[in-house]
């Protein structure tokens, strides 16, 4: 499985990325370097809470907003997940001028997209 957290310490990475689909509980059983951050993604609350027994420390919550062949979680529900859980949060997914002004409406501490960039 990718994401893999001795890799990460053996090129002496300052961090690592956990997909929702690793369901590994191992991952935090490894010492961490100072300064070593774990940054996961999840889709529901499930996801979120093995992404918490995995040690991460930021969370991609996606899709806030609806893509071309997906659902979205929508503000309520981003906003409801979030509650559930003390990591912080990344929004991910759909963000556009269109629904920029939604988007400010539940602050995140952060956001990513590509094709908002581009």
């Amino acid at each position: 499985m990718r994401n893999d957290i001795k890799l990460a310490h053996k090129i002496n990475a300052d961090g690592l990325y956990i997909s929702s689909k690793n369901k590994e509980l191992i991952i935090n059983s490894f010492p961490n370097k100072k300064n070593f951050e774990i940054i996961g993604s999840a889709h529901n609350l499930k996801e979120i809470k093995i992404k918490e027994r995995q040690g991460v420390g930021k969370i991609f919550l996606s899709p806030i907003f609806k893509k071309k062949r997906n659902t979205q979680l929508g503000i309520f529900r981003y906003l409801s997940l979030r509650k559930l859980s003390p990591m912080k949060d990344i929004a991910l997914g759909g963000i556009n001028n269109k629904n920029l002004k939604k988007f400010k409406l539940i602050k995140p501490f952060g956001f990513a997209g590509i094709s908002y960039f581009k």
